[in-house]
């Protein structure tokens, strides 16, 4: 493969030949034009930025302003459906246009724009203070921030202020190869670049370039204070050319300031809030409420850890649900702790058998109760032990090879013995017969885990003639909450089971707090608000005997992937893409560009060290920490759990050796610690990616001893994750080293190292304690990480099936809902209705007699069809269907009419005495005899339609309340449909093809349901005269509560935690703004008290 890699790069040239190709004359522009840009003046440079965006704003004028006319026609009443079509589709078509014509002249000024913001960043770098004329956005920025104040007409941007709680002195300017990563960031591809080449850096380029159109750039991070700290670090020299910078994680969800800061030219936030603020707008219930606009472009810090770590979850708003309290996992949860004991000891014994049989020589016997005992409990401390002498891994091997053949045909005979079995690989965890047997006798209860065949059962039951109507009907609920009952004990039972089985404290979750809370496999920080799913969250609870949180039903759901892929363009940065290039390409279609570092990197990457054991791989590290310790060098060692940083820290504790240790435990201290990583002789414990975001600086003295040392303790499943550690050394041309020490005890290894090693291991007689080095056993690791990684992408591709399956029915509601919000396309959303009513009403009517037609028509939608029998019987299924609609099109005008008939008196007189001012809303109750709504209207509009503007607003409101019920209640079922098509595989089915033809079905029904119950409103829809006053009507559709969108829970997968607002016990973020009394003089320059100015 490598010869023929060889070739085919010596023909074609290779990637990087390719990429390199493409972004050079774009650095030859900016290279040309630099030295112009360099000899103007402060305000000449920020003048040649105006003039950019006006050349912008020239270019796409005329479309704009075509947009704009074409919007006041679509809210003109007495334009008809079919032209308001072709004005929206002209509408669509336009927008697009404008997409493009942007990215065209973005393309041309690329250049300038690029130079503008190197000159910018080296005028900053070179001086204490520049000095600009100021205009109205400097005197407004003056009233907020420090690091600008007014004298006379000048504006004075001081060169020091604060970011993330550090003050700074602006000291970068932008390297040749930070200009290539610029490039490859405006252009929509990922640009993986080395740790401490300045990433945050290179974004100013691409995001500076594209926030000139003021269509909005967003700049997403993997956590809040990284938010925090990149808009106040780089904000200044945006600020400088006229550019407003937010963060969104600085503001209250639903909050006017967030509704702003997404305003802003250029929004920095992480990748939650971004996702849960689509979500929470797409709950809003008014114009007013929504704060995001379209998704223009985004650049992602960290891609790979926002679009591969954390895409495995969907985000979900989620509410509570009837009785959720009620629970069976606090019941169950003793009988599961039993079953596991027994299965402990069973394996004990086993093990016990299998040593005897292996010193007696019976090898073939030894490794069939290995391989039992390792189907029973593959992570039981002492089978990793056993499993490390020699002959007996192989041995294990083989009798898994002969068991496994022909499609597991013989495994039964291992694990019937077993009361469950666990597959550690494809993380799964299944009851045998015996623990069904155990766990019914534990219940005293006989086929506790065999649940009714629904179907059949009914099926006999519509046949018995002697049972009567009422009677069958009784049996049919008692079969159907026979079944529910058994269907939610087992699905409790095996949840429980999988938390005592496959999840450890301290290492996939800690306990903090009398709470549960993740750990993040990649960057073992604690993942605040983020919930396990399916009940398994409440199961690992129960197990650990803290209080059981209720169950949630999910209100709004999102993926990252799906959220992300919204943008019209989208790039990404991080220094450790390349091994999931394909997965970018395949999901996101981003391409990955390997950026040149400025400086060779001088980092020692050696092979690794492997050992048979765990302890004999730990001693080897902490005798490497001791000899690097002496050299003067900082030790940063990396782990991969809680549990392990632990064990280290106690063995250098025994040894004296002073050094910090950062997981999720002590997270808060990261900034600290990283901050101290670099001094000589310093110890640091680390999970692998800690650090993220963050640069560990080293002195001079730490350079002549050799640079950073990193130690890894085990290899991650993920090779990136390797590489991310590996790159905290080494930085701008530091010197540095890296080791990894593996053991065949590792998971890992264990799980999927290759047979190969093992046996070559036991032929070469590894006596313990010794170990190999080579590159070979380094490459077989790394085999090993990419059978991992296949699998990881397989996850993530399948999560994303289903999630396709409801991202295009979330795109229907959504738009169908924004339509109804903003009600400039309600008439063409309502024509539409009615045809797919019409359409439906004769599907399920077509042949019947014109009575049960006209009774089925009035009984669902109020309406009496004009047409007569005998039109009836002659016409064709196109022909009824035309009909049906033109009737309801009628009905709806009647009752417009009526409304605004009804209203026409009273409204007079109040237009004849405010008809000075009739700016504000006014309330209309209208009701259709059940529910009652009070409708806003604007007092101008109403006039100016004469009173058609009620039913108009009226309809806004029917249809986004109908869709808000029908998609919850769908949402719900999905959840319920999801978790039942897994039974399909016990049918030799693909649940995914299941999932999606019941889901399409349950979609279509729903959307039946929107339009008949949005029609039968509207058609007896009516203003209640008769009642003088408004609060005598029933209001049912009001007491029925608004949905408040800050009240709902936001989670990472069925969360019961704040929407991504994480722990409120946390020290509040440093603000930057200016604080002024209220009677100081205002600092905009004004001469006026701050009160009366800029502090109204």
């Amino acid at each position: 493969m490598d010869i023929l890699s060889s070739v085919i790069k010596f023909f074609f040239g290779s990637k990087a030949d390719k990429d390199r190709k493409e972004v050079e004359p774009y650095l030859l522009k900016i290279k040309e034009v630099y030295p112009k840009i360099k000899e103007l003046t402060n305000d000449e440079l920020r003048e040649r930025t105006a003039a950019l965006r006006r050349q912008i704003a020239e270019h796409i004028a005329a479309d704009e302003e075509h947009i704009a006319q074409q919007k006041v026609k679509l809210e003109n009443p007495e334009i008809s459906v079919s032209e308001k079509e072709k004005i929206a589709k002209d509408i669509e078509k336009t927008e697009n246009t404008v997409k493009e014509k942007i990215q065209d002249i973005l393309k041309q000024i690329l250049p300038e724009a690029f130079a503008i913001m190197k000159d910018t960043a080296r005028r900053f770098a070179e001086n204490e203070t520049v000095v600009v004329t100021a205009n109205d956005f400097d005197r407004d920025l003056a009233a907020e921030k420090d690091f600008i104040t007014i004298e006379g007409d000048k504006a004075i941007y001081s060169t020091r202020w604060t970011a993330g709680g550090n003050d700074i002195k602006w000291d970068m300017v932008h390297y040749d190869v930070q200009l290539f990563g610029g490039v490859v960031l405006h252009l929509g591809k990922i640009a993986e670049m080395a740790t401490g080449e300045g990433k945050t850096l290179v974004a100013t380029l691409p995001v500076f370039l594209n926030a000139l159109p003021g269509k909005g750039v967003h700049m997403v991070t993997v956590n809040d204070y990284l938010a925090r700290r990149d808009a106040e670090w780089m904000g200044p020299l945006y600020q400088f050319h006229g550019l407003s910078v937010d963060c969104i994680d600085l503001h209250q969800p639903n909050s006017a300031a967030r509704r702003k800061a997404y305003m802003a030219d250029i929004t920095f936030g992480t990748n939650n809030e971004y996702g849960f603020d689509y979500l929470r707008d797409n709950m809003a219930s008014a114009p007013a409420d929504l704060v995001q606009r379209k998704h223009n472009y985004a650049i992602v810090d960290e891609v790979d850890s926002v679009l591969i770590d954390d895409a495995r979850t969907p985000l979900i708003i989620s509410g509570p649900v009837p009785k959720g309290e009620d629970q069976l996992f606090e019941q169950y949860c003793p009988s599961i702790q039993y079953l596991y004991g027994l299965q402990r000891d069973f394996v004990t014994s086993l093990l016990a058998e299998a040593r005897s049989l292996a010193a007696e020589g019976k090898m073939e016997e030894c490794g069939l109760l290995t391989f039992r005992a390792y189907k029973g409990l593959p992570k039981y401390k002492a089978l990793i032990k056993f499993l490390s002498e020699q002959g007996i891994k192989v041995q294990m091997q083989k009798t898994e090879n002969i068991y496994m053949a022909d499609n597991n045909r013989r495994m039964p005979e291992i694990t019937d013995e077993l009361f469950f079995v666990i597959d550690e690989k494809m993380n799964t965890v299944e009851l045998t017969d015996k623990g069904h047997e155990v766990l019914s006798r534990y219940f005293k209860e006989d086929g506790f885990f065999i649940l009714p065949d629904i179907g059949a059962e009914i099926a006999e039951l519509e046949a018995n003639s002697e049972l009567s109507l009422e009677e069958k009907a009784q049996k049919k609920d008692e079969i159907i909450n026979e079944y529910s009952i058994k269907s939610e004990r087992v699905h409790t039972v095996h949840q429980l089971l999988k938390a005592y089985a496959m999840f450890e404290k301290d290492v996939e979750y800690v306990v903090m707090d009398n709470k549960v809370k993740i750990v993040d496999e990649q960057t073992g920080r604690i993942l605040d608000g983020r919930r396990y799913s399916d009940g398994l969250h409440q199961a690992i609870e129960a197990k650990e005997r803290v209080k059981v949180e209720a169950a949630t039903q999910t209100f709004a759901t999102i993926t990252l992937q799906n959220y992300f892929r919204m943008y019209n363009k989208l790039a990404g940065m991080t220094g450790t893409a390349e091994t999931e290039s394909s997965e970018f390409w395949n999901i996101y279609q981003l391409d990955v560009v390997v950026i040149p570092t400025n400086k060779p990197i001088l980092r020692v990457d050696q092979d690794d060290v492997i050992y048979k054991t765990k302890r004999e791989k730990y001693n080897a590290v902490i005798a490497e920490i001791e000899s690097l310790v002496k050299q003067g060098r900082p030790v940063l060692v990396g782990t991969t759990s809680v549990e392990i940083s632990e064990l280290l820290s106690r063995m250098l504790k025994i040894r004296g050796l002073k050094h910090n240790v950062l997981n999720a435990k002590q997270h808060q201290l990261e900034a600290q610690i990283v901050a101290e990583a670099g001094r000589p002789g310093q110890i640091t414990i680390a999970t692998n990616m800690a650090g993220r975001g963050t640069d560990i600086k080293l002195t001079q003295e730490v350079r002549d001893a050799g640079g950073l040392a990193i130690i890894g303790t085990e290899r991650h499943e993920s090779r990136r994750v390797d590489r991310q550690l590996r790159g905290r050394s080494g930085r701008q041309g530091d010197p540095g080293s890296s080791r990894f020490f593996v053991s065949f005890e590792d998971d890992l290894m264990r799980l999927f190292g290759s047979d190969r090693i093992a046996s070559m291991m036991d032929k070469m007689g590894i006596e313990d304690g010794e170990s190999i080095e080579s590159g070979m056993m380094s490459k077989a690791v790394e085999r090993a990480q990419k059978k991992v990684e296949e699998i990881h992408f397989g996850t993530r591709k399948r999560l994303l099936e289903y999630d396709d399956v409801m991202n295009s029915q979330r795109e229907v509601i959504y738009t169908r809902r924004r339509n109804a919000l903003y009600g400039e396309r309600i008439e063409i959303d309502l024509n539409n209705l009615m045809n797919d009513y019409a359409e439906a009403f004769m599907n399920e009517n077509e042949g019947v007699d014109y009575e049960s037609f006209s009774f089925e028509l009035i009984r669902e939608v109020g309406l009496q069809p004009s047409f007569t029998s005998e039109q009836y019987e002659k016409a064709k299924r196109a022909e009824l269907v035309e009909m049906i609609v033109n009737d309801l099109q009628a009905l709806y005008a009647r009752r417009a009419k009526a409304v605004a008939d009804t209203v026409r008196p009273v409204m007079e007189q109040i237009y004849e005495q405010r008809k000075d001012n009739l700016e504000g809303n006014m309330y209309f109750p209208l009701t259709n005899g059940h529910l009652g709504y009070n409708i806003p209207v604007s007092l101008q509009k109403c006039k100016e339609t004469d009173g058609a503007e009620i039913f108009r607003a009226f309809t806004k409101v029917v249809m986004f309340t109908m869709i808000d019920d029908a998609w919850r209640e769908h949402l719900r079922e999905m959840d319920d449909l999801r978790q039942s098509v897994q039974n399909a595989s016990y049918e030799q089915k693909d649940p995914l093809l299941i999932y999606k033809f019941e889901s399409f079905n349950l979609f279509a029904k729903m959307l039946e349901k929107i339009n008949r119950d949005v029609l039968a409103v509207l058609n007896k829809a009516y203003i209640p005269v008769q009642q003088q006053n408004p609060d005598s009507i029933q209001r049912a559709r009001q007491q029925r509560a608004k949905v408040d969108v800050n009240k709902l829970q936001a989670s990472r997968m069925a969360a019961a935690a704040a929407a991504g607002q994480g722990d409120k016990s946390k020290p509040a973020p440093i603000h930057v703004e200016k604080k002024v009394g209220r009677n100081d003089p205002c600092p905009c320059g004004s001469g006026k008290k701050y009160k009366h100015c800029h502090g109204k």
